[in-house]
């Protein structure tokens, strides 16, 4: 592994949050003395519930409320929640590298399951992807 400068390392970190759409910005931090309960951050645009998890590079993602099946979200917003030890809630990490099984739950980013229509368009645009990367190429 390489070690990186900050600055180096944050060109990289917000490089690879803009490839994977970790854009969000991070929860609110309450205060000391806050006891008020925080209501989960919704959708501006479909008003859908969304959950703000740290990325393991210290970015921030939107992803659903719930898991998935691996066949019904496009390759690209796949997702998965692992616990890091010495961390008190679990980390963000983009299911790119193993192609889950069809059955397996990934949690998908909020984009895959929003109803606005840049959204939807957005992921049949993903799907259409992962349909042109499965056909076999014939050889030329």
């Amino acid at each position: 592994m390489a070690e990186l400068c900050d600055t180096c390392w944050n060109d990289f970190a917000n490089d690879l949050a803009e490839y994977e759409g970790a854009t969000a910005p991070p929860r609110p931090e309450p205060g000391p003395d806050d006891v008020e309960w925080i209501e989960p951050p919704e959708c501006p645009e479909c008003h859908g519930e969304i959950m703000a998890f740290p990325t393991n590079y210290d970015r921030w993602v939107h992803l659903a409320s719930r898991e998935f099946p691996a066949k019904e979200i496009p390759s690209r917003y796949r997702w998965r929640l692992m616990l890091i030890p010495r961390l008190y809630s679990p980390v963000a990490v983009r299911v790119a590298a193993t192609h889950p099984l069809p059955g397996e739950l990934v949690r998908p980013a909020h984009v895959a399951v929003c109803l606005s229509p840049d959204a939807v368009a957005a992921v049949e645009e993903a799907r259409e992807s992962d349909l042109r990367r499965a056909q076999p190429r014939e050889p030329g």
